[in-house]
């Protein structure tokens, strides 16, 4: 007989899907909730029933509790899983549970609360003897405070929202002339992604470790843990890739790590799955302090799966069910290694700014000792609304080598086009000696050297050339030998030896000549035609490839010219896909060069939209605007002299031109 007769899943994307995958592995019938922005997501329709909670907006679907437990009642659910993200902390989805008679299953109330809010959470495990950071709550203070509160503790320092987790708003502050902007921006995404904007101060401990313990209680008393997860690898506080066991912890610092962890759960008698997160110092890893308690199921759960052989999502159900922890977790041993990659839609040479739109192509790797944990699907749509992580890639080895050489030839093999995603980042940092070695630090991403720009092969460019001429010849019914330099496109016959075709590559151009109808071997590589662009992948790398005609070209030659004209020397584009939350300057107002003009946000991530020059802004965008990738915001038009009165006039032609 199951555990329950039917669970509902209160999340989306890679967890949702991972959640029910265990659901049916025990027979429990399963059901998800959507947004209208995944109305045909693959977690909608994994599940064995779907239930829609609202519009496309996290704060009017993913996080309304009272939506996600009526979704419950009406399907008939006993339980609720909250997965991670969304409401999976929330003392008001768990409280609205028990209200209905629905099992919550997570923590009690008083764990939620107190482990939710990271004041009150540092506030409570000082008193029961576990070494926090030094800093400063900011709950109840207003800005001035919080910049008198800044000085005492001194910089560098760092600002985190209260309530959530993820990195998701922190900002780090080296000079407090920056700390007016830090606080205003982490207070914005705290707002929008937790509905909760309080702020903690801390001091920034540089070259930080951070370790966490995956720990587990029951019902009946019982506390255990299951080893530690180094989860150091992060970008923007971001964790990146993470694995278990940590190459820093010995036996000594694993016991002192998993004491501290089970005195931070016993002191709000803990109940379910968690996680207690550690800073360890790189310089002295005999020293570290409590961040804070994740009071659900970790990101990186995967990886204490794979090295213990316990599944975290079936001891939740079980504990939750009222059963007790039973002897095969109590005496479960960590086995081999085991590393997991995030894979993000995300562009790493654009500043790894989020990548939204459609899966064209997905088809995920195999091999010995790898595992798949993905929310896509060919064809499914990635929104700017959520989270930018996609699927994760996890592999297991005997030791640490390994399993890295699994995981790195997991990421050549997989296969994800149209969209960018971070996967070239990846493997980069896998490659990195100091991965290799062991010596990590949260800074280690940021000191990396830049990705090269991307350098197709001769093969790579007649193979992508060779599709986009069949491709072409298919969309306009061709039907005769005529040549394709007479179609639309701008393509050139250069004699007898084949048809010269150019290509954007993102950071330049690159030229092959093809033959038309000549087969090209197509071997090893995948080849996706979406829109304008080729994407293909090939030699273990995904490439966009936007081919050049004629248009395109006599653009990129008017264009100098046309700003000449026109007095426009900046047009100034929304780097990423997302919405205009705040519009920092007046229409027709001059700016300095450096500027803030508008700030975009998608997958809540934040983006400045500054002033390249300086000169007079003319908008095209207000406040809550939806803009695409690369669509013009504002321009910025060269003053002329001041007309003798005091003014600047600017030229008429500009002056009209979009407002």
């Amino acid at each position: 007989m199951p555990l329950f007769e039917s669970v509902l899943v209160a999340g989306r994307g890679e967890i949702a899907v991972r959640i029910v995958r265990t659901l049916r592995r025990l027979g429990i019938r399963s059901v998800a909730v959507y947004s209208d922005a995944d109305a045909s997501a693959p977690h909608a329709r994994a599940a064995d029933e779907a239930v829609r909670l609202g519009p496309a907006p996290a704060a009017d679907s993913y996080l309304r509790a009272d939506a996600v437990v009526q979704a419950a009642l009406l399907t008939g659910a006993q339980a609720v899983h909250p997965g991670y993200g969304f409401l999976s902390e929330s003392p008001v989805l768990a409280g609205a549970c028990a209200d209905a008679g629905i099992v919550f299953v997570g923590p009690r109330t008083r764990a939620l609360e107190i482990m939710g809010d990271k004041i009150a959470a540092r506030e409570h495990v000082a008193a029961h003897g576990v070494p926090v950071i030094p800093g400063r709550s900011g709950a109840d203070l207003d800005e001035t405070q919080l910049a008198d509160a800044a000085a005492s503790l001194g910089f560098p320092l760092l600002i985190k929202p209260s309530a959530g987790g993820g990195g998701k708003g922190m900002q780090i502050v080296r000079d407090r002339r920056d700390l007016p902007e830090a606080l205003a921006s982490a207070r914005r995404v705290a707002r929008a992604a937790f509905g909760d904007d309080a702020l903690l101060l801390e001091r920034l401990i540089e070259r930080p470790r951070h370790i966490e313990v995956q720990v587990l209680g029951d019902a009946h008393g019982t506390l255990i843990h299951l080893g530690e997860r180094e989860c150091t690898l992060q970008r923007r506080h971001q964790k990146v890739i993470e694995e278990a066991p940590s190459p820093l912890v010995d036996a000594a610092l694993r016991e002192r790590l998993g004491d501290a962890a089970l005195r931070v759960a016993a002191s709000v008698d803990y109940e379910g799955a968690g996680t207690v997160e550690f800073l360890v110092s790189a310089d002295a890893p005999d020293e570290f302090f409590f961040i804070e308690m994740n009071t659900r199921l970790q990101v990186e759960h995967a990886v204490t799966e794979l090295v213990t052989g316990i599944d975290l999502v079936e001891q939740q159900l079980r504990i939750a069910a009222g059963e007790p922890l039973p002897s095969a977790v109590h005496d479960a041993r960590s086995s081999g290694h085991a590393i997991e990659a995030r894979i993000y839609a995300e562009d790493p040479r654009r500043g790894f700014l989020p990548s939204t739109g459609t899966v064209g192509r997905w088809r995920a790797p195999r091999g010995e000792g790898v595992r798949v944990d993905a929310g896509i699907e060919s064809g499914a749509d990635v929104p700017a609304f959520y989270d930018p992580m996609v699927a994760k890639i996890i592999a297991h080895g005997v030791d640490r080598t390994q399993a890295l050489e699994r995981l790195d030839s997991a990421l050549a093999e997989t296969i994800l086009l149209g969209i960018e995603t971070n996967i070239p980042a990846l493997r980069a940092l896998l490659a990195d000696p100091a991965v290799h070695a062991g010596e990590l630090d949260t800074g280690l991403i940021e000191r990396q050297a830049p990705l090269p720009d991307p350098t197709p092969s001769v093969t790579t460019l007649e193979r992508a050339a060779s599709a986009w001429i069949a491709a072409r010849a298919q969309s306009t019914h061709a039907v005769d030998a005529s040549p394709l330099w007479r179609e639309r496109g701008g393509w050139r016959l250069d004699g007898e030896i084949g048809v010269a075709v150019g290509f954007d590559t993102g950071r330049g151009e690159a030229h092959v000549r093809v033959t038309p109808g000549r087969a090209v071997d197509a071997h090893g590589a995948e080849i996706l035609i979406a829109g304008d662009d080729v994407w293909i992948h090939a030699d273990g790398e995904a490439l966009r490839l936007t081919p050049i005609d004629r248009r395109a070209a006599s653009a990129r030659q008017r264009t100098p010219r046309d700003r000449a004209a026109t007095g426009t020397y900046g047009e100034l584009r929304a780097p990423m896909p997302g919405i205009v939350t705040s519009v920092h300057v007046a229409d027709g107002a001059r700016v300095d060069e450096g500027g803030r003009i508008v700030t975009i946000e998608a997958m809540k991530m934040e983006h400045p939209v500054s002033a390249s020059h300086a000169g007079i802004v003319r908008l095209r965008v207000g406040q809550g605007a939806r803009v695409g990738r690369d669509e013009i915001v504002a321009t910025l038009v060269a003053p002329e002299e001041p007309d003798g009165s005091g003014r600047v006039r600017v030229r008429d032609e500009e002056a009209s031109d979009g407002v």
